[in-house]
C-alpha cells in the first residue's frame, strides 16, 4: 500500500478536494482506495455521508490513532491511503508526513497563498519525504501564472507538480452531491485533469 499526506497550514488550499478526487480516481483505475480524514471539521467525511457508493472508504480518526488507521486500510486490502491532514495543526502535518510515502502540498496560485506555503514546505523537509506542490483552482489561459508560481514554489526548495487543477466549477458542483468532478462530468477538462494528475502519481510512487 502506497500512501500519499496531503497537507497545506493554510485553510481553503483544496485538500480534501484534492484527496477525494484522487481517491476515486485511483478506485476507476481499479485500484482500492481510503481517505484518512484528519481535519477535525471532518469534511471529507461529511462528503461521504452523501454518497451513493460504497467506496472509496473515508475515514475521520484523531491524528493519534493514525498508525492504527493505516494499519487497518492496509489489512483491508487498500492499495492507496490518502491523508487529509488538518491546517493550522504542524504536529498532525508532520505525523501525516512522517508517515507519508509521498506529500502533496495543494497551493491557490495567488501570491498571498504561494508566499502562506513556507510552514508547510518546513514540515515536508523534516519528514524528508518526496514532496510536490499541486496547482490548485488555476485560472483559464494564463501562461504567466504557472511561471510565477513554480519560481515562488522554488525558493522553498519544492516542485511544482506537472499537472495542476483549472478553476472549473464542476468540483464545487461534485462534491456537494457526493460526488468528484469525473463522476459529475465522465467527459469533462475536470476529471481529465485529474486523471492525468493521478496517472502521473502512478508513475511517481512505482
Amino acid at each position: 500500500m502506497k500512501t500519499i499526506a496531503i497537507l497545506s497550514q493554510k485553510g481553503g488550499s483544496g485538500k480534501t478536494t484534492l484527496a477525494l478526487h484522487l481517491a476515486v480516481a485511483a478506485e476507476e483505475a481499479g485500484q482500492l482506495a481510503a481517505v484518512i480524514d484528519l481535519d477535525p471539521q471532518a469534511s471529507a467525511a461529511g462528503w461521504k455521508d452523501s454518497r451513493k457508493h460504497e467506496t472509496p472508504v473515508v475515514v475521520p480518526m484523531p491524528a493519534s490513532r493514525l498508525p492504527q488507521a493505516l494499519e487497518a486500510a492496509r489489512n483491508g486490502g487498500a492499495d492507496l491511503a490518502l491523508i487529509d491532514s488538518a491546517p493550522h495543526a504542524g504536529d498532525v502535518a508532520l505525523a501525516a508526513a512522517e508517515v507519508a510515502d509521498l506529500i502533496l502540498i495543494p497551493c491557490r496560485p495567488g501570491i498571498l497563498d504561494l508566499r502562506a506555503i513556507g510552514p508547510t514546505a518546513r514540515i515536508a523537509k523534516l519528514a524528508g519525504k518526496p514532496t510536490f506542490v499541486v496547482l490548485n483552482a488555476m485560472p483559464n489561459r494564463a501562461p504567466n501564472v504557472l511561471a510565477d508560481a513554480t519560481a515562488a514554489v522554488a525558493i522553498h526548495g519544492l516542485e511544482v507538480a506537472p499537472v495542476s487543477l483549472q478553476q472549473r466549477a464542476a468540483y464545487a458542483h461534485a462534491l456537494t452531491s457526493g460526488q468528484t468532478a469525473q463522476e459529475y462530468e465522465p467527459k469533462g477538462k475536470a476529471g481529465q485533469d485529474v486523471a492525468d494528475l493521478y496517472a502521473w502519481l502512478r508513475k511517481i510512487l512505482k
